[in-house]
C-alpha cells in the first residue's frame, strides 16, 4: 500500500499559501485583509474532491496490482514501476509545483493538474500495456505534483481566520475517507466488475469526478499569486530528477536483465550528479537564495536526523505493504476485498494514537518516535512469524488484521512528531522549504523502499519456481524479505535516541514569536501560512 497518509498528505497540501499581504485577485481584502467568497465553500469542496482522488488512487492501487499484472501479462519489474514511478514523479516535482502556482497563478496551475491527472488516469483505465500503465502513472504523479499544493492556498485565501479550523476539518476528513476507503473501495470496484470494467474502474472513476471538479473550480476559485519576483531552480530539478532515475531504475530493472555491469556504472554516474546537485545548490542559495533545497536546511541536527528517520519510516512501510499483497494474493490466493479488509486496520490504528502524538508530541517527540518505531518493529514482527508458522497451510485473518493495526498505531505515534521535528529547528523563511523537502523525502522513500525491498522479493519468488510456486514458497521468501522491514523499524527506533529533546519545538514557536515582536514576519517565503494550516489540520488517518 502506498504511504499517504491523512497527516503526512495534509502537511504536503500546505506548500504554497503567502502571507495575506502578497496574496493578489479577488480573495484579497483591502490593506492585506480577505473578504470571505460567497463561493467558498464550493471551491473547498473542490480541492477536497482533488485532494481525495489524489489519495485514493495511492491507497487503492497496491491491494489490485497483482490482479493488474496478471491482467496486462506484466512482469514484477512494471508492478514495482506501477507504484514507484507515481511516488518518484510526485516527490521529484512537488516544490517546482507549488512555487508555479505561486508565480503563474494557483487556481491556473490547480485545473492545470486536475485536467491532466484526468487525462492520465484515463490512460491508465485504458492500458493495454504495461508501459502505457507505467507511463500514465508517472503522468498522474506529475499531475498530482502541480494539483495538490493548491488546495490549502483556496483555505487561507478565501474564508476567514477563524474559519480555517473547520474548513481544514473538512479537508482532514476527507484525506481519512481516502486512506481508510481506497483498499476497500478498490477491492470492491474489482471484485464486482464494475461495468465490466475490473480493475480499470479504480482510474475512470476519476473522469466524471475530474470533469466535475474542472467545471466547479472555473466558477468558483478566484485566482491569487505571489507579488515577490520568485524563481524557479529548473536545474536543480534536472539534476535530482537524473540523480534519482539513475539510482532507482538499475535497482528495479537490474533483476530483470541480470544485473549487467552498466547498470552499476550507472548508479555510480548517478552518485556523481548527485554531488553536483548538492555543489549547485549551494551556488544558487548564495547568489540568489532561490535553491530547490536550502543547504541551511541541513545545519541543524533536527532536520537531519529527523528526516533518516523518516526516510526509513517511510521506506519500510511502502515495502511491507507490496510484499504482503503479493504474498497473500499470488502466494495464497486470498481474494482483493480480503486483502483490503486486512490492510484496512492500519489506517484505523494510525486513528487510534495519531491524536495522542498531536497532543503530547511537542513536550515528548523523542519518546513518542520510539514507542511508535519499537510498535511498527512489533507488528511486522509479528507479520513475520504469522507467516512463517503458517507455511503452506492457511493464515490467520485475525493476526494479520491485529499485526496491521499494531503497526498503524505506531505510524499515528511517529509521524506527527517526525513533521515537528525535521520543521521544529528550521528559521521562519525556510519554513516553507523545509516543508516541501520533508514531504518529497516521504514519496521518495516510499519509491526506493519498493524498488529496493521489491527486487528482493521478486527475485526470490523467481528464483524458486516463479509466479506459480506453492504457498510454502512465498512463505519463505516473505519471512525472509519481511526481516529487513522488522530491521528498518528497529533502526528507527535506535536512531530516534538521537532527536532533538522536547525543547526543539518549544524554540522554535519562541523563536517565531520573537520575530512577530521584532516586526517581522513570521513566514518570510512562499509558505506563509503553512505553519498555521498543519496545526488546523486535526484528521488523524
Amino acid at each position: 500500500m502506498k504511504t499517504k497518509t491523512s497527516e503526512s498528505r495534509a502537511s504536503q497540501l500546505s506548500e504554497t499559501p503567502d502571507r495575506p499581504e502578497e496574496l493578489s485577485g479577488p480573495a484579497a481584502g483591502e490593506s492585506g485583509g480577505r473578504a470571505p467568497s460567497q463561493n467558498r465553500w464550493i471551491a473547498l469542496a473542490v480541492v477536497t474532491l482533488a485532494s481525495f482522488l489524489d489519495n485514493l488512487d495511492a491507497n487503492a492501487v497496491t491491494v489490485v496490482l497483482p490482479t493488474i499484472q496478471r491482467d496486462l501479462g506484466a512482469g514484477f519489474t512494471a508492478a514495482q514501476w506501477t507504484l514507484a514511478g507515481y511516488a518518484l514523479a510526485y516527490a521529484l516535482f512537488l516544490i517546482t509545483g507549488g512555487r508555479l502556482g505561486d508565480i503563474y497563478g494557483r487556481k491556473r496551475l490547480f485545473m492545470f493538474g486536475v485536467a491532466g491527472f484526468t487525462l492520465a488516469s484515463i490512460v491508465c483505465g485504458t492500458a493495454v500495456l504495461p508501459e502505457v500503465l507505467v507511463a500514465g502513472r508517472f503522468a498522474q504523479g506529475f499531475m498530482a505534483a502541480l494539483m495538490v499544493p493548491q488546495a490549502v492556498s483556496v483555505i487561507v485565501t478565501m474564508f476567514h481566520r477563524d474559519e480555517w479550523a473547520r474548513a481544514f476539518a473538512v479537508l482532514g476528513a476527507a484525506l481519512s475517507l481516502g486512506s481508510v476507503g481506497g483498499p476497500l473501495l478498490g477491492g470492491m470496484l474489482t471484485e464486482l466488475d464494475v461495468l465490466g470494467l475490473g480493475w480499470r474502474a479504480i482510474f475512470l472513476i476519476n473522469v466524471p469526478l475530474g470533469v466535475i471538479a474542472l467545471v466547479l473550480s472555473a466558477r468558483s476559485m478566484p485566482e491569487s499569486r505571489s507579488d515577490e519576483a520568485l524563481r524557479l531552480d529548473i536545474v536543480g530539478v534536472v539534476l535530482l530528477t537524473t540523480a534519482s532515475l539513475g539510482i532507482l531504475y538499475p535497482l528495479i530493472q537490474g533483476r530483470e536483465q541480470g544485473w549487467p555491469g552498466w547498470m552499476f556504472a550507472f548508479m555510480g554516474i548517478a552518485v556523481l550528479v548527485l554531488a553536483l546537485f548538492v555543489g549547485q545548490q549551494r551556488r544558487r542559495h548564495r547568489r540568489d537564495g532561490s535553491a530547490l533545497i536550502p543547504p541551511t536546511l541541513f545545519k541543524h541536527r533536527s532536520t537531519v536526523v529527523g528526516l533518516t528517520v523518516t526516510l526509513l519510516v517511510f521506506s519500510g512501510v511502502a515495502s511491507f505493504f507490496l510484499v504482503l499483497t503479493y504474498h497473500l494474493q499470488t502466494g495464497l490466493g486470498w481474494s482483493i476485498v480480503k486483502t483490503a479488509l486486512v490492510t484496512a486496520a492500519w489506517p484505523v490504528g494510525i486513528t487510534a494514537t495519531f491524536q495522542i502524538a498531536w497532543k503530547f508530541g511537542t513536550g515528548r517527540g523523542r519518546l513518542c518516535v520510539r514507542v511508535g518505531s519499537l510498535l511498527m518493529a512489533c507488528g511486522a514482527l509479528w507479520t513475520l512469524l504469522a507467516v512463517w508458522s503458517a507455511g503452506s497451510g492457511e493464515l490467520s485473518w485475525l493476526q494479520l488484521a491485529g499485526a496491521e493495526l499494531v503497526m498503524g498505531c505506531g505510524m499515528g505515534l511517529t509521524t506527527p512528531v517526525l513533521t515537528a521535528v525535521v520543521l521544529g529547528d528550521v528559521p521562519p523563511q525556510d519554513a516553507g522549504a523545509g516543508s516541501g523537502v520533508l514531504n518529497a523525502a516521504i514519496q521518495f522513500s516510499t519509491a526506493a523502499g519498493v524498488a529496493i525491498l521489491g527486487a528482493l522479493y521478486f527475485g526470490g519468488v523467481e528464483g524458486g519456481v516463479g509466479a506459480s510456486a506453492g504457498p510454502g514458497h512465498f512463505s519463505s521468501v516473505t519471512s525472509s524479505v519481511l526481516w529487513c522491514n522488522v530491521g528498518v523499524f528497529v533502526l528507527t527506533t535506535v536512531l530516534s535516541s538521537f532527536l532533538p529533546g522536547s525543547g526543539a519545538a518549544g524554540k522554535s514557536d519562541a523563536a517565531a514569536e520573537s520575530a512577530e515582536h521584532d516586526g517581522l514576519p513570521e513566514h518570510d517565503g512562499p509558505a506563509g501560512h503553512e505553519e498555521t494550516a498543519d496545526r488546523l489540520v486535526p484528521d488523524p488517518a
